[in-house]
């Protein structure tokens, strides 16, 4: 740990020796007094969240690119993207391990060795104008073989976008953008969850400071995975950003959904929904409370007659130099005329052990039960994965990684449907299954 901590102290004084070889030919010391200063606020920043990132939180290569920002402008078109693609020997009734009537997205009985395969490939190119404005032009395809991702299995145009940053002297750190992007996904990463969503099309603005915290605001309309116009709906998007308080760092999100004309003669589709919702940040710790009317994950949902109520704490500890813990557990209650009342809970623990830099093992366990209220019956899954790992690190974080693993679990499920008689219609798979797969971010 000691070790890892030196590593980005290390990069800042490499980078500083360089700036100061650079500014020295000038004879410039104010120059290079505010690029000493901006390097050293760049290592600091980057060394908390690299401590962030090995206590348990993914890194973030799915979201915009203004999430993903390079101090310095890269040059040529850069390749980016996620992927994870392997195989898995089948040897019980199901492949993966779920519980029926489960609220909202998201792998809840644990996503290690429960995950189905597909990638976002992505190319950007950046340009700076004689002026300083800094602009992004943003190209994305994915490939998903799981419906909860792309409804047809294929290959879609995820991105297409231009944005620009120092457009106003007053705001350099204003980021605007036009077109089609990942738009707000905040995500718990142990149960691969987007608690919220709305990609789409349309326009919006980062990080307009007000002062004492930052303002984003978007209009998306929802695409269909092969389609290029919108589907009728739409959503207005903010979060308050920015906010920290001696290590602790808070972020407020408020969204509303509402549809065009295009929908107007569709019963099934609600006038208008809305979300609010409070994230904080501690120490590589998250906690989140979101309430959501007519939607649950996402305000296109437009579902008339529900509410979802979601509390998730997550994170993770190291426990020795070598040993740590990721852990998930989280409560969702869905209510309302249109639904079946239900409550969802779930935990998830994962022990990892790293032998050095490149092998480790990693043993997931989780349990998920869905609480229905009006029915006497009770949905559950269980899981136990164990997961022997090479990567290109020595944290929990590093990619590429290749995994081979093994995963036992079991659903019962108590409560599928009814049958004409008014008994249940019941389902009890089990798993067992072997396999192996690569995880990569880049």
């Amino acid at each position: 740990m000691k070790l890892f901590k030196l590593l980005p102290l290390s990069l800042a004084v490499a980078g500083t020796l360089a700036s100061a070889a650079a500014l020295a030919d000038n004879h410039d010391t104010v120059v290079m007094e505010a690029r000493l200063a901006e390097v050293i606020a760049q290592a600091e920043e980057r060394l908390a969240d690299i401590e962030a990132r090995a206590a348990g939180e993914a890194v973030n290569v799915q979201g915009s690119a203004i999430e993903n920002t390079q101090p310095e402008l890269p040059l040529g078109v850069v390749f980016s993207g996620y992927a994870r693609y392997g195989a898995g020997y089948q040897s019980g009734d199901s492949l993966y391990v779920g519980t029926a009537g489960g609220i909202g997205g998201g792998n809840k009985t644990g996503r290690l060795g429960n995950e189905q395969n597909g990638g976002e490939f992505q190319f950007s190119r950046s340009f700076e104008s004689d002026a300083g404005a800094v602009w992004d032009l943003v190209f994305m395809i994915d490939h998903w073989a799981d419906g909860s991702w792309a409804t047809d299995g294929g290959t879609n145009v995820k991105k297409m976008y231009a944005g620009a940053s120092n457009v106003f002297e007053s705001q350099p750190d204003l980021y605007i953008w036009a077109g089609r992007d990942f738009h707000q996904r905040p995500q718990t990463d142990i149960d691969d969850y987007f608690w919220m969503t709305h990609d789409g099309q349309g326009a919006g603005f980062y990080n307009l400071d007000l002062s004492a915290l930052k303002f984003d605001l978007g209009f998306v309309g929802q695409v269909e995975d092969d389609m290029v116009g919108d589907n009728g709906k739409y959503a207005i998007t903010s979060k308050f950003h920015g906010m920290n308080f001696g290590g602790l760092d808070l972020a407020f999100y408020a969204n509303y959904g509402f549809k065009s004309e295009k929908l107007e003669n569709d019963a099934n589709v609600a006038d208008s929904a809305y979300q609010v919702a409070a994230e904080a940040n501690f120490s590589g710790q998250k906690f989140v409370v979101r309430y959501s009317d007519n939607a649950i994950d996402s305000v296109y949902d437009l579902k008339e007659d529900q509410t979802a109520l979601l509390f998730s704490f997550s994170g993770g500890v190291s426990l020795t130099d070598n040993a740590g813990i990721q852990y998930l557990t989280s409560y969702q209650a869905l209510e309302g005329d249109a639904v079946e009342d239900r409550a969802q809970y779930n935990v998830i623990v994962r022990p990892t052990y790293q032998w050095n830099d490149v092998h480790s093992t990693w043993l997931e366990g989780g349990y998920n039960v869905v609480d229905f209220d009006d029915e006497d019956a009770t949905n559950s899954s269980w899981k136990v994965t164990l997961s022997q790992n090479i990567a290109i690190g020595g944290m929990t974080w590093s990619r590429p990684m290749l995994r081979f693993y093994a995963t036992v679990g079991e659903a019962d499920n108590e409560y599928i449907s009814k049958n004409a008689d008014g008994s249940y219609v019941t389902s009890n798979p089990d798993t067992l299954t072997v396999g192996a797969m690569f995880e990569a971010w880049w």
